[in-house]
């Protein structure tokens, strides 16, 4: 009873994997990661900078978009000490509690991710659809309350998920199989009962990316609606251009995960690589790719994110 209680504590540790097979090569492998940790890091806090600090871009839009860059702030850095550290030092070993602490930021921020996506097109439907009380109806305030919501959402949804991996005994190998400590990973290095934690894992899935995803899609079914009915073909082009880049970072975010579940749940025949690059890729790719997206595709923040950089070469 003693060894079996010595596993369930803090003194436990996990070893977390890079790439499997591809040992050799981590040096190499983490060129590409760096440079898109830089452009996710630089990216996201060059966006985030151009919305706080430009009185133009002051609007409910754009407030929705500094929640997202700081989600993907949140998420890379979640993930990058560990995941660097394997690449560039061999750091495998993680502490429990530790290993607790990043597994509940990495999902915080993932669902919040998928609730700002939600938040968003809400306010794209807004925007479309009442136009007129679009600043009326999302208020500063009303816009504040939306963001600690998504916080409390998260955090009360997540919490029971990985306080019930306190209770499960780790007799089994301690070996996860990611660079970053995964629910279902941790999960199945126990040797006890895990059908509960498998129960409110599955729920917590359902409830945030399950009922985000429909929620979206109702909202543009109610956009398209709006749109077809505005008479202009102009204002019909004007009103679809404005969802084109919210519309990019829900594909980005959605397409990398209905792959990285197909790959669990059908690719038992693929090498294990493959399932550590797409689960990298599904909490890298996001980062990288949203504010790429909104810079190329919102004309306001490109103008906004040239002026911030223009005016910081101008001092240096």
């Amino acid at each position: 009873m003693s060894t079996f209680k010595n596993t369930t504590s803090s003194s436990v540790i996990f070893f977390l994997t890079g790439v499997p097979g591809l040992e050799a090569f981590h040096t190499w492998i983490s060129i590409p990661f760096c440079f898109l940790y830089a452009i996710a890091l630089s990216g996201n806090s060059l966006v985030l900078f151009a919305i706080v600090t430009q009185p133009s871009l002051h609007e409910p839009m754009y407030y929705f978009l500094s929640m997202l860059s700081t989600t993907d702030l949140g998420l890379s850095v979640s993930t990058l000490v560990t995941m660097l550290g394997i690449f560039w030092f061999n750091a495998r070993e993680i502490s429990f509690n530790a290993c607790l602490s990043q597994m509940f930021f990495i999902q915080l921020f993932t669902v919040m991710e998928s609730s700002v996506l939600l938040a968003m097109a809400f306010d794209r439907f807004v925007a479309i659809s009442d136009h007129l009380r679009y600043a009326s109806i999302l208020t500063d305030l009303k816009i504040a309350q939306i963001g600690v919501a998504i916080v409390i959402r998260g955090t009360l949804i997540l919490t029971p998920m990985v306080v019930l991996l306190k209770r499960l005994s780790y007799c089994h190998s301690h070996v996860l199989h990611h660079s970053f400590c995964f629910h279902p990973d941790v999960m199945k290095l126990s040797c006890t009962d895990t059908r509960i934690n498998s129960v409110v894992g599955l729920t917590a899935l359902i409830i945030t990316a399950g009922v985000d995803s429909i929620f979206i899609i109702l909202s543009y079914l109610l956009i398209i609606k709006t749109v077809l009915s505005i008479t202009s073909s102009e204002e019909r082009k004007k009103a679809f251009s404005s969802c084109i880049s919210h519309i990019g970072a829900v594909a980005v975010l959605y397409i990398l995960l209905i792959s990285l579940s197909f790959v669990h749940r059908f690719g038992k025949g693929v090498p294990p690589y493959v399932h550590t690059l797409i689960a990298n890729a599904y909490l890298l790719i996001p980062p990288v790719m949203n504010p790429i997206i909104y810079s190329v595709k919102t004309k306001q923040i490109r103008r906004a994110v040239l002026k911030v950089l223009h005016t910081t070469a101008t001092k240096n």
